[in-house]
């Protein structure tokens, strides 16, 4: 299996955007059509029924925040990504958050078969 396909990994970052954008601005909709719909999906950390209490602003780090870790990382092959990345909330001083998704190709495109998302203190 060849990894890391920069053609692949554009398609990801790009998925991976799109689920922000829908993060950030409460699209809950939208964020229930990234998720593989399939009783085996897993989602563990923060629930969709917050969603609905609004929005806390989030950052994404970039290395220059955290420089022991890339802002975003990509595993691929063709078919099958994980992505990871750090954040910041407004609502949660000294606290780091860590989202990691598995995203699988199917024929309606990319979509998230796990994820999981944990805001711990900062170390």
């Amino acid at each position: 299996m060849k990894i890391d396909l920069p053609e692949v990994v554009a398609e990801v970052r790009a998925e991976f955007d799109r689920y922000e954008q829908a993060l950030v601005s409460n699209d809950v909709a939208a964020l229930d059509a990234f998720l593989h719909d399939d009783p085996r999906t897993i989602r563990y950390g923060a629930t969709r029924l917050r969603r609905h209490q609004g929005v806390p602003r989030r950052t994404l780090l970039d290395w220059l925040d955290a420089p022991a870790v890339e802002d975003r990382h990509y595993y691929v092959g063709r078919d099958y990504a994980v992505a990871s990345t750090l954040f910041h909330r407004d609502n949660a001083p000294g606290k780091v958050g860590r989202q990691m998704q598995t995203w699988v190709r199917f024929p309606q495109g990319g979509r998230v078969v796990a994820g999981h998302v944990s805001v711990i203190d900062e170390r």
